[in-house]
């Protein structure tokens, strides 16, 4: 099973707040630090010190870890252009020497949208532009050196493009979708993603949509296996109750609630949850959401007594 930790740093975090986490994240032995791409805080937090650019933060961290992989879950098309957008994942993979993965999704935050000036059409029409963008992405990293990227949509135009710079992976950095979507949202992933996540789903409703992904696999002769399937819950552990009902509070939710929708308890219970996911869905990825950046010590305890366990 790999690990990995997801933050939510629109809800309040700096980037040196980000930075300590993936630090820690990586001494503990983690697979990977991933960020969330928003530009808004939601419910109460207070959002400060205000949003921070997830692949201007993923840059930093490039130069400043070695080992963990970096990516987004996921960054909104709404947010950049594809052409740029593959410049720039491109520039920070080389940065980091190839530990680079793009998660990419149409958005949903229509609030932020309106706060920061951005663009929201009616979600067909972001889905439209959603199959247009990982496949202009993927195209830009696949065109060989030497050679141009030409591209005709309804909502992009490229014209021979020199389709540069080139991420470090070969042939690309893994390219994560996701979603709920019944039909387009499976045959888009069995077309480009290297991974599917759902995120705060229920182990029944999750392994149904990796079926539909595994089914549309299937439909275009592609191994249903090449395709990872990761999901993505909040985690709250503790060395016993007390500290469980700390933790949660500190986050402002409900141990109850957090059992039933998330991994919490201690790490005995949270073991036993890890195995019902792994059973129910055939997950081996799961991106732990961190609420909490300031405990560093609930980092090193999750990896020391549940992921050393498992």
């Amino acid at each position: 099973m790999d690990f990995r930790i997801f933050t939510e740093p629109q809800q309040g975090a700096s980037y040196d707040d980000l930075l300590r986490v993936a630090r820690a994240a990586e001494d503990a032995g983690y697979d990977a630090f991933f960020r969330s791409d928003h530009y808004l805080k939601m419910g109460s937090a207070d959002g400060l010190p205000g949003p921070t650019d997830a692949w201007i933060t993923l840059a930093g961290l490039a130069r400043e870890t070695s080992r963990l992989r970096l990516g987004t879950l996921m960054s909104p098309i709404t947010f950049r252009h594809p052409g740029p957008l593959a410049i720039s994942v491109a520039q920070v993979d080389q940065m980091s020497g190839g530990r680079v993965e793009l998660g990419i999704g149409s958005g949903w935050f229509e609030a932020e949208h309106a706060a920061y000036g951005i663009p929201f059409p009616a979600l067909g029409e972001r889905f439209d532009q959603y199959e247009e963008q990982v496949e202009i992405i993927a195209g830009l990293w696949g065109t060989p050196v030497g050679q141009t990227y030409s591209f005709a949509g309804k909502h992009y135009q490229l014209t021979e493009s020199p389709a540069l710079p080139k991420p470090a992976q070969s042939p690309r950095p893994p390219i994560l979708i996701g979603g709920h979507g019944a039909r387009r949202t499976p045959r888009l992933a069995a077309k480009f993603a290297d991974e599917f996540n759902i995120g705060f789903s229920s182990i029944a409703d999750s392994a149904a949509q990796f079926d539909r992904v595994r089914a549309a696999c299937e439909a275009i002769g592609r191994d249903p296996s090449s395709v990872i399937m990761s999901v993505a819950h909040p985690v709250v552990v503790g060395r016993d109750d007390a500290e469980v009902a700390r933790r949660a509070a500190a986050i402002r939710r409900d141990v109850d609630e957090l059992k039933a929708n998330g991994f919490c308890g201690t790490p005995a219970e949270v073991l036993d949850r890890i195995g019902a996911w792994h059973e129910g869905t055939g997950t081996n990825r799961i991106y732990l959401q961190l609420l909490d950046l300031a405990d560093l010590d609930h980092v090193d305890l999750f990896a020391a007594e549940v992921a050393a366990r498992w």
